[in-house]
């Protein structure tokens, strides 16, 4: 079985797709409060700065930029997804996942990539934002409420109107 090698790019920023082994599921959304507080206890514990975010009901996209010397995103996203899963109840799960101990909430991998530039930055906070539209959570960007994006329109950094109902961002983004 071919070892799947991850980038290991110390201080740098990372576009992330981490997805529940159930699709569709509304867990995340459900337990919004209990992702939020694991979020935070790991933030404490080994710090990275959270560029992007929107939690969907069966996923979650992230920009992170990891501390100068750092590249260890690995070990945070298996802090949240167990920290997450402690304490809620197993899913069905295959003679594998009882077999490592996993409830089966979350999918083993997920997706990562490293930002290239300022416009490979931009175009992933973009994808980010317009998420909750482009699964028809939402008609506008402004109603979702677990994203990043009403940090943005506080800043000004865009309008509240931002997306409209339609976006053109262009790219694989791990999904």
């Amino acid at each position: 079985m071919p070892r799947y090698v991850r980038a290991k790019i110390k201080g740098s920023v990372f576009f992330f797709t981490v997805v529940l082994a159930e699709r569709p599921s509304s867990l995340l959304v459900d337990e919004i409060d209990r992702l939020r507080q694991v979020y935070r206890t790991v933030y404490q514990r080994r710090p990275f700065e959270t560029i992007g975010i929107c939690v969907l009901p069966d996923h979650i996209h992230a920009v992170w930029a990891l501390p100068e010397g750092d590249a260890d995103f690995s070990a945070r996203w298996s802090l949240i997804k167990s920290g997450f899963s402690r304490g809620l109840a197993p899913r069905s799960r295959s003679a594998s996942k009882v077999n490592k101990r996993e409830k089966g909430i979350w999918q083993r991998r997920y997706w990562e990539h490293a930002i290239r530039d300022d416009a490979d930055l931009e175009r992933h906070v973009d994808y980010i934002h317009f998420n909750p539209v482009k699964h028809g959570h939402v008609t506008r960007v402004v109603d979702w409420p677990h994203s990043s994006f009403h940090r943005y329109v506080e800043r000004g950094l865009l309008a509240a109107d931002w997306g409209g109902d339609r976006c053109d961002v262009q790219g694989a983004f791990g999904e």
